[in-house]
């Protein structure tokens, strides 16, 4: 599937990020326009809009930021539990499958317990689901030792597919 929103930016720069070795540059650098368009909208079909490499960048992005605040337990009372399904697809394509297992065990450990995390909780009740849920813990710790490495995965597929996340432009 093709991107209905490439942003407009300087493929240069982004080949510049890359080849030098600033991989998290590069990385914000391609997923900057994307939250900030998605903020423009203010509505997740955006998302939809987007190339594979894209959503998955972008939703990579808010599931990295929410595990590593506050485990798989936060990314799930947050609201984001229904990007899981399309962001294993998404990992599969770009051969990030040690992660896209992990993110499979938690959406299997999510579905048999869908009732007791969707639920709105206190501060109190959303401590407790800590306690309660101890597999995710193992979850959490295999993300953050899965991270980086998916990390590189996906920027080393962004790079080899720049037309798939940007407009260049110098071509404007």
């Amino acid at each position: 599937m093709n991107s209905n929103f490439l942003p407009v930016l300087d493929k240069a720069l982004a080949m510049e990020l890359f080849e030098s070795g600033r991989f998290d540059e590069f990385y914000e650098y391609l997923v900057q326009p994307l939250h900030e368009e998605l903020y423009r909208r203010q509505h997740f079909e955006f998302i939809e809009e987007l190339s594979p490499g894209q959503q998955l960048l972008l939703a990579y992005d808010y599931l990295r930021t929410q595990v590593l605040q506050g485990g798989f337990i936060q990314f799930i009372q947050n609201g984001y539990v229904l990007l899981l399904p399309d962001i294993i697809e998404q990992l599969l394509i770009v051969k990030a499958n040690n992660m896209a297992k992990v993110i499979d065990d938690v959406l299997k450990v999510y579905v048999l317990n869908r009732e007791s995390l969707d639920k709105e909780t206190s501060v109190e009740e959303f401590a407790k689901l800590y306690e309660e849920f101890k597999e995710f813990e193992i979850l959490d710790q295999r993300f953050i030792e899965l991270n980086v490495v998916t990390e590189r995965i996906m920027i080393e597929y962004a790079y080899k597919n720049l037309s798939s996340f940007l407009t260049d432009q110098s071509v404007n």
